[in-house]
């Protein structure tokens, strides 16, 4: 692609709620993929092994420890999906989002690395998608592709009403 890398990417949410809103948002990111050329492989969706691993962190806040959890269990999947691959650097769209907090994103990012054999080491890229122009170019392509504006961030926690914190 550009620079010499051709990106793959690894759509894993298993935190996305309702069903429904998980298929809208891999269809955008699909829709997207197809048209820059890119492959986009599915982890599948297992919100029930999802709701056990942040079971009792129901009522934290968002970009509290349920967030936390949650980073570490979607990018070790990563992580483990790249090292299969071959694939020596891993990010995360999660990163450009002004709702999460990106030092816990990149805490997640760099200990599920951390967690792959050596002979397989994955890298992670620490890149502050907000910064430097991304914050807007992420804008520009969000208007010219027209896609689905997301109200919460995708798990069932997040829906609460008093919570000021939702969007993408």
């Amino acid at each position: 692609m550009k620079n010499g890398i051709t990106p793959v990417i690894y759509y894993c949410n298993p935190n996305i709620y309702p069903r429904e809103e998980y298929e809208i948002r891999k269809n955008e990111c699909t829709r997207y993929a197809e048209a820059l050329g890119l492959e986009i492989v599915d982890a599948d969706y297992d919100h029930g092994n999802w709701l056990r691993e942040v079971a009792g962190m129901e009522s934290e806040p968002e970009r509290g420890g349920r967030c936390l959890k949650c980073f570490k269990l979607r990018l070790l999947r990563t992580a483990q999906f790249a090292a299969e691959r071959g694939i020596k650097v891993i990010s995360t769209t999660l990163a450009s989002s002004r709702w999460k907090s990106l030092d816990q994103i990149n805490e997640a990012g760099r200990w599920a690395c951390a967690e792959i054999p050596p002979d397989d080491s994955v890298i992670w890229w620490d890149q502050n998608w907000r910064k430097g122009g991304l914050q807007e170019r992420r804008l520009q392509i969000l208007k010219e592709y027209d896609f689905y504006n997301q109200l919460y961030c995708g798990c069932e926690f997040s829906i609460r009403k008093d919570d000021q914190n939702t969007g993408e």
